[in-house]
């Protein structure tokens, strides 16, 4: 009697969670679904429609090839795939060097270190973007401090009749757009965490083999860290992508915008024009379709990433 309790307990608990599980599914899937519904409609239906509905188009073809003859988003989704792949990789390769130093290194300060590292990012991008761009416009600035607190401009002044002044911007270039995006520590406490995973004796071990820290990190650390890097490389890459406010003010021409952006400008229309909603429901699935699928395709790999650095 008591077993037959427990069973029926178990099967109250297995329904409840299917329920929960397929309310969350639907609630995540239904504007995945509208979208693609939409993007099938042309212009005049959804106008006549008064809004979103549920009726299935023949026009998809046709939305895509307007997207693709009349809007610069291929050549944005370009765009994106460099800065994103540029991001991911710049970010993977920092974070996974300091988090090493952290974990490997003797020092009195590792600790202070981490926390500062793990502090900044309390500060997003966002909250920087205006300090952001006025270094990104110009990266010499430093250099033009420096000279003016030295005196430098002064005695150069006195002797060649004219005060430098450095300028080199990188804007509306890749890695200016790039750069403040991968300049964060999320990856750094995944790897450190990773590392605290491995053996003690590991780095022992290796220095009686004769092994110094960058054939140790090489040989040993990186093999063993490759699922935990693809991981977190693909985590940064779709976050890349999606990146919107640092893109639209790095970025100041259509051809250097990412796809992102390029979407927003669709969606741009006179106050008293209805947007061409089916045509950016379309855009948006064309634009969202190398994120997808790589999740898709390696979705097994960042699951075993993150499940090995929270051991």
């Amino acid at each position: 009697m008591k077993d037959s309790g427990m069973i029926e307990n178990a099967r109250s608990v297995d329904r409840a969670a299917t329920f929960i599980l397929v309310a969350g599914i639907s609630f995540i899937l239904l504007p995945l679904v509208i979208a693609a519904i939409t993007a099938t409609q042309p212009y005049e239906t959804f106008i006549e429609a008064g809004g979103l509905s549920f009726a299935l188009g023949g026009h998809f073809l046709d939305n895509m090839e307007k997207i693709l003859s009349e809007t610069k988003l291929l050549r944005q989704l370009g765009n994106s795939l460099a800065i994103a792949t540029i991001v991911a990789i710049m970010k993977v390769g920092f974070c996974f060097l300091a988090a090493y130093a952290l974990v490997f290194f003797e020092g009195k300060f590792r600790r202070a270190l981490f926390a500062v590292m793990i502090a900044t990012v309390m500060l997003p991008l966002d909250l920087r973007v205006i300090t952001t761009y006025q270094i990104v416009a110009n990266v010499a600035m430093p250099l033009n401090w420096i000279l003016d607190a030295t005196g430098a401009n002064w005695a150069i002044e006195k002797v060649a009749g004219f005060r430098p002044y450095f300028r080199l911007s990188l804007l509306d270039t890749y890695f200016g757009t790039a750069a403040p995006i991968a300049a964060n520590c999320t990856a750094v406490f995944i790897f450190r965490q990773f590392f605290l995973t491995l053996p003690k004796d590991l780095p022992r071990a290796a220095i009686m083999d004769g092994a110094g820290p960058i054939r140790f990190m090489i040989d040993i650390v990186l093999p063993l860290s490759k699922t935990p890097i693809v991981a977190t490389l693909l985590f940064f890459f779709v976050g890349a992508w999606t990146n919107y406010l640092w893109p639209l003010v790095a970025a100041s021409t259509p051809d250097q915008q990412t796809a992102v952006v390029g979407l927003a400008r669709i969606a741009d229309s006179d106050i008293d024009e209805i947007p061409q909603v089916p045509l950016l429901m379309a855009g948006a699935l064309f634009v969202s379709f190398i994120p997808v699928a790589m999740i898709a395709v390696m979705q097994r790999q960042i699951v075993r990433g993150l499940n090995l650095s929270s051991r």
